[in-house]
């Protein structure tokens, strides 16, 4: 066959779709769709997105923000013990009127001791305790820091007084003046600490700022509630049972409430090592409310439910702590309820 009749064959076998019989180099199918593309017609046909779904990725999957510079146990146990002083001095004062000596001595040692060491707590965390004293050199009302070391400043020498007068029998008019002071201070001291981890840009604490000041008085309370129950006589322990079941009451409802309303914010009260904590405390402050009001007339149950009250408001304070720090560190808790928050304005 010559060169002419080759050619010709060939160009008769030329047709829209190629040459006849044959393939491309690898087999590649020109004006075809395919793989993304063809996927990406099939749901426009069907009426479909085509936009997938977005997987959020922060720069270099870093933080938005900064973790919260505060340490364990320093700040965990500056708002646990800070919580038990306030109701403490609540406990104390309510045995005083109602002529309770044995709950009120130890109400008022535990406000004083919980005090100083809610102090030294915070102190060790700032480093120094010049740093401490730099602070009462203004006092800013917008500053939750700055009230809270106001307000600790005077709490714990007027709770001082009150235990001391309480446990000496000395000066009793000025112990009761004490009494009166420090409880007065006592929910301010019990709850500004809920205001303080609020006013930061954590989410898991920001964004829970409605509720957590009543899930640190209920927590406070329960543990103040604890404290008499394990240590006073049954026949002195009623309002210490009153207010431990308060507390807990307060505590869980406000704590639920909390979680439901914002939504996935509340991931790290239920997740890592914060989750482990809330979930120790709430079992904890279950069993301590079953042994305060089952365990009436046993004085083994109502101390082991005292014990587990106390330890049920540190667990809760150690849990909200670590589900603080967990939020920051993971940047969709700061970036995707902002987008929310836009999107609902618009």
């Amino acid at each position: 066959m010559t060169e002419f009749q080759q050619a010709r064959r060939s160009s008769s076998d030329v047709t829209k779709d190629g040459l006849r019989g044959q393939r491309p180099d690898r087999d590649a199918l020109t004006g075809v769709a395919t793989g993304k593309r063809a996927k990406l017609r099939a749901r426009q046909r069907d009426g479909a997105p085509t936009v997938p779904e977005v997987t959020f990725t922060s720069y270099y999957n870093l933080p938005v923000i900064n973790s919260p510079v505060w340490s364990s146990p320093d700040i965990p146990g500056y708002l646990f013990l800070g919580g038990l002083a306030g109701a403490a001095s609540l406990l104390g004062a309510g045995a005083q009127v109602t002529r309770r000596p044995a709950l009120g001595r130890v109400s008022k040692a535990g406000a004083f001791a919980a005090g100083v060491l809610s102090l030294v707590g915070l102190v060790h965390d700032l480093g120094r305790p010049a740093r401490f004293l730099h602070m009462l050199r203004v006092f800013k009302v917008t500053s939750p820091m700055s009230v809270g070391s106001w307000l600790l400043s005077g709490y714990v020498p007027l709770t001082g007084i009150a235990a001391a007068s309480s446990l000496s029998g000395r000066a009793p008019k000025v112990g009761a003046a004490a009494t009166a002071a420090s409880a007065l201070l006592g929910p301010a001291v019990a709850s500004y600490t809920a205001a303080l981890i609020s006013d930061t840009a954590v989410p898991a604490w920001h964004d829970g700022y409605p509720e957590m000041p009543f899930v640190f008085v209920g927590s406070g309370a329960a543990a103040a509630g604890g404290l008499g129950l394990l240590a006073v006589p049954l026949t002195q322990s009623g309002p210490a049972r009153a207010m431990a079941v308060f507390g807990v009451g307060t505590e869980l409802a406000s704590f639920e409430r909390m979680k439901r309303r914002i939504g996935m914010t509340a991931e790290p009260y239920s997740e890592g090592r914060g989750g482990a904590y809330v979930r120790a405390g709430k079992v904890l402050s279950l069993f301590g409310l079953a042994g305060a009001v089952l365990g009436r007339g046993n004085r083994v149950v109502t101390a082991l439910s005292g014990a587990a009250l106390l330890a049920s408001s540190a667990a809760t304070r150690w849990g909200i702590f670590h589900a603080g720090v967990q939020s920051a560190n993971d940047p969709k808790y700061t970036i995707i309820p902002q987008r929310e928050r836009i999107k609902g304005r618009r």
